[in-house]
């Protein structure tokens, strides 16, 4: 079976004995069809507000940076981002290897560095060593760039709401019950059966507990970080 928005839409629809949509008036739907439509999406968002960071929604990002700029905006769909993953890329060119970046606090970084932002001098260039972020949701990077390094980093994204009838989810196929149980609550609320929906929010809160369980609820080993002489 397909997995794509067009066939979570008719999963809904076959559960309500409704006729299923095709690719070709997917587009063109009206009245419970698209709201159809619209609850297969709201239980996707749902699924993803329930915690920061879904493993399906983790990104490795690539940021060139810009010789002489320090600051860089967020990933437009960023939710969280993980300060620990900062490299710099090994480039044979630019005679850099792998490198990790250090953290810094942004009220450190004012400080101690913030100098550096307005300090036009080319002797003030180098290779970033640190990385903080801001407030407004911006990253700096310290010393400001001497060249386009290139900077590995990760983050856990919002995710996305399905358009094309042919859209793929985040969510793994295998975890599909729960999209649709969600979007069968939101169906049933427009239908006015408020005895049906309670059974569906409780079926799918039972479906968002255990994502957690098998994707969040871990406990990590600990490390010996200290220094053996």
């Amino acid at each position: 079976m397909a997995y794509d928005y067009i066939s979570l839409v008719n999963d809904v629809n076959r559960r309500l004995n409704e006729v299923e949509l095709t690719e070709s008036n997917f587009a063109a739907t009206t009245g419970f069809y698209s709201f159809a439509k619209d609850a297969v999406n709201s239980s996707i968002r749902h699924i993803n507000q329930e915690e920061f960071e879904w493993p399906w929604n983790h990104v490795e990002e690539s940021e060139i940076l810009a010789p002489g700029t320090a600051r860089y905006s967020y990933p437009y769909d960023a939710k969280t981002i993980n300060m620990n993953t900062f490299r710099i890329k090994r480039d044979a060119t630019l005679n850099v290897p792998t490198t990790k970046l250090k953290v810094l606090a942004y009220e450190e970084y004012l400080d101690k560095y913030a100098d550096s932002e307005y300090n036009s001098s080319t002797d003030n260039l180098s290779v970033p060593t640190h990385v903080a972020r801001t407030p407004s949701r911006e990253l700096i990077f310290y010393p400001t760039p001497k060249e386009a390094y290139e900077v590995i980093y990760e983050y856990f994204r919002t995710g996305y709401d399905l358009d094309h009838p042919l859209d793929v989810p985040t969510l793994p196929e295998q975890y599909r019950y729960a999209i649709v149980d969600g979007a069968m609550y939101y169906v049933y609320q427009f239908r006015g059966d408020i005895q049906a929906a309670q059974l569906s929010l409780q079926k799918f809160e039972q479906g968002i507990k255990q994502l957690r369980s098998l994707h969040i609820n871990r406990t990590e080993y600990l490390r010996d970080t200290r220094v053996h002489f």
